[in-house]
């Protein structure tokens, strides 16, 4: 309470809470989930038999002119505040051209990577934070207001991470004036959403980053993941390299068996040694490289979006 009357503070004397030198997350603005599908822009996808929906953010950026307009002011809102951006149509362009030169990876035994349409998103637009927007128009008579919902989400673990919704004003508006109603609104309650983003982002630099990890076994191989290697079982190796490489020895073990290793809230730090940003692929390749040196043990490392990546032991 004490910090955020100081920031209020500051804000009300027209001072930066954010000194210009603290790093910033990555921000990418789309529309919500719920906005897709109350405007028809989703698509269906067979998943092991099951027919789940995602958005379709190609189709809403072609069709609806508001929402392009709508995501270039909260840009630009971004932008003045220095924070990087990734737009959202240019990161699609990147995934058609990369969908067009890599339409299958697969191990050498023929194991597919499967991801979703927003986890390749994910990892082609490299965000930290997803901004979803959502907005109804309310019509009275000749007035109109916007309801809107605003949230940040982790980009690698889903998670909201800061959020703020309201309602604007009645007012004489034509439709063309929608999403600077929209904008108006957000405005009122702008510098606390920015604060909490920020917050976020700090706590991910003093605290790890979150992400999952999973290391399984071929089914073809010979051996599990309790064989001994130097006396010890391949289980022990890999949970030891885990708590010596997180980010205050921080994570999970859910699940363990002679063909699984399961690891959730596993704390990686933000950048490697050259202020590379990480992800769950960059650092579990680390744990790949030290296998295969001390062990001689070969392994496929396989990603899905950003926050979750599975070592298979038995193939490179």
């Amino acid at each position: 309470m004490k910090k955020l009357c100081i920031v209020a503070a500051l804000l009300a004397i027209g001072i930066s809470y954010l000194p210009a030198q603290i790093k910033k997350p990555i921000i990418m603005v789309v529309p919500s989930d719920l906005w897709c599908n109350t405007n028809g822009y989703v698509q269906e996808m067979d998943v092991n038999g099951v027919q789940v929906i995602y958005p379709d953010y190609r189709k809403a950026l072609m069709e609806n002119a508001d929402l392009m307009l709508v995501i270039s002011k909260i840009n630009e809102q971004m932008t003045e505040r220095d924070f990087p951006l990734k737009n959202l149509e240019s990161a699609l362009k990147t995934l058609e051209i990369d969908e067009a030169e890599n339409a299958v990876t697969m191990s050498r035994e023929g194991s597919t990577l499967a991801e979703s349409p927003l986890d390749k998103l994910k990892r082609t637009a490299r965000a930290d934070i997803w901004i979803q927007v959502t907005w109804t128009v309310n019509t009275v008579g000749p007035k109109q207001s916007v309801t809107y919902n605003l949230q940040g989400l982790d980009a690698y673990t889903d998670k909201q991470i800061a959020g703020i919704s309201g309602t604007s004003e009645m007012a004489f508006v034509s439709t063309t004036e929608v999403p600077s109603l929209l904008i108006s609104a957000i405005l009122l309650d702008w510098e606390n959403f920015v604060y909490q983003l920020q917050e976020h982002f700090n706590s991910l630099q003093e605290n790890g980053r979150e992400i999952r990890v999973a290391i399984k076994a071929w089914d073809s191989l010979d051996y599990g993941l309790e064989t001994e290697f130097g006396g010890m079982e391949l289980t022990e190796i890999v949970e030891d390299w885990i708590s010596a490489h997180t980010q205050g020895g921080r994570y999970s073990l859910t699940d363990v068996t002679e063909n699984n290793m399961s690891f959730e809230q596993v704390m990686i730090p933000l950048y490697d040694e050259r202020e590379r940003a990480l992800d769950a692929r960059g650092w579990l390749r680390d744990l790949q490289k030290y296998l295969r040196s001390t062990y001689q043990v070969e392994s496929k490392l396989m990603m899905r979006g950003l926050g979750y990546a599975q070592l298979v032991i038995g193939e490179k």
